[in-house]
């Protein structure tokens, strides 16, 4: 499960759990939606929002016993799809929300947990005891769009091709040389101060958050197209 606390303008989604690996299954996708379109409704100019974790992991992917707890080979593969429309459904919310998002990766991220941690418009990590490991090549699961549009809008060249076709256990400080986190540190409440700290320097320049998620539209351009996320028309201020 996932709880939202708001400080002010900040928005702090946590994601909870008992065994700590914050496995996707439609409780949980239900949850974070739930809390997203909370902090979407309660925003206001300079709003921002950073997400967090409790545990060994930031968020172990699918929650695979849920889909093969199925009874038919049938059900099976219906219960992982509703996963991959869950997913669908949260890459949208994040890349709709009207404010900056940031995500401390302070644990471990596999599979949807790596694009979990994507959706975010910047990712802090921990320099040890935390990588980004795309799992379905070795599970021999295709990733679908718009799951791989989000991988060529936030990832470049060959470091998106050893993520995505080596397999690789991506570390922290691999994975800043690489471009695609912004920042690490050391421990798991250094990572999560750190985000902290980036959402409130965001917040301080009071943008308005509907023309923050707009050029982000504009920026994911493609993403957008395959989500069928449409630009919503803003007035222009007088300047």
């Amino acid at each position: 499960m996932c709880s939202l606390e708001k400080r002010g303008n900040l928005f702090i989604l946590i994601l909870t759990g008992q065994n700590g690996e914050h496995r996707l299954n439609p409780n949980l996708f239900s949850s974070i939606i739930s809390a997203l379109s909370r902090a979407k409704a309660e925003s206001t100019r300079g709003s921002a929002l950073v997400t967090v974790s409790h545990g060994k992991f930031f968020c172990n992917g699918f929650d695979l016993d849920w889909v093969n707890a199925a009874g038919s080979d049938e059900e099976t593969q219906q219960r992982f799809n509703l996963l991959l429309d869950n997913l669908k459904q949260l890459v949208l919310a994040f890349i709709s929300l009207p404010m900056p998002t940031i995500a401390a990766v302070n644990g471990h991220a596999a599979a949807g947990g790596v694009v979990l941690a994507l959706c975010h418009d910047y990712v802090l990590m921990r320099r040890h005891r935390s990588v980004l490991y795309m799992i379905d090549l070795d599970l021999g699961i295709k990733i679908p769009e718009p799951f791989m549009a989000l991988f060529r809008a936030k990832i470049s060249g060959s470091a998106r091709r050893d993520l995505l076709l080596r397999g690789l256990k991506i570390k922290g400080e691999e994975a800043l040389k690489m471009g695609i986190v912004e920042a690490v540190y050391d421990g798991e409440e250094e990572v999560t101060n750190a985000g902290i700290k980036m959402a409130d320097d965001l917040a301080k320049r009071n943008w308005h958050g509907e023309v923050y998620a707009e050029i982000r539209k504009g920026l994911y351009s493609e993403l957008c197209d395959i989500l069928g996320i449409a630009s919503i028309p803003i007035a222009t201020p007088r300047l």
